[in-house]
């Protein structure tokens, strides 16, 4: 709904806790900039933990960085292609890439972004990945299995759903 509601050329999706800085906004401006001319006024530009990754390693166990390896495989074998870090919640899209991949998405929980990356990439929307600042907040909200789990199950959905036409997108589709 919020971003139905907002009004900007821009819209800034940023996860509640604060985990990463809103001054990282620039830095995926300059993303969204570096992507033009835009198809149809569509791009965008997603903030990405990647390049902290063999830092996090390090302070994860091993179970957990199992857990994260396993995801990130099966994000890359059934949906989304060429994006490191599809779950860091702070992404920048134009108004137009924000219509055009909210308006078709179907999981609400932790995997919708997988499933907007994945929609992005169906219609061609060009994504720049780009580091940013990243901190981790405590009270986390994931129970590193259960939600593996989940998202796994929603990762499966998205694929088989999308290959059996059970959801659908349209080639084109009006804009609001």
């Amino acid at each position: 709904m919020g971003v139905f509601s907002s009004r900007g050329e821009k819209i800034l999706m940023a996860d509640a806790d604060g985990a990463t800085k809103f001054p990282d906004v620039e830095k995926l401006e300059k993303g969204l900039r570096d992507l033009q001319p835009w198809p149809d006024q569509m791009a965008i530009a997603c903030g990405s933990r990647a390049h902290l990754q063999t830092e996090s390693i390090a302070q994860r166990s091993y179970f957990r960085t199992l857990l994260m390896y396993g995801f990130h495989f099966l994000v890359w074998f059934l949906c989304v292609k060429g994006i490191r870090d599809t779950q860091c919640g702070f992404k920048l899209l134009t108004r137009e890439a924000a219509s055009r991949t909210f308006s078709s998405l179907h999981i609400e929980r932790w995997a919708f972004d997988v499933e907007l990356l994945y929609i992005a990439q169906f219609f061609k929307i060009p994504i720049a990945e780009i580091a940013v600042n990243w901190t981790e907040i405590e009270g986390s909200k994931l129970v590193p299995f259960w939600s593996w789990l989940q998202m796994g199950k929603d990762l499966l959905f998205i694929r088989l759903r999308y290959l059996t036409g059970a959801w659908r997108l349209d080639q084109i589709r009006k804009m609001n």
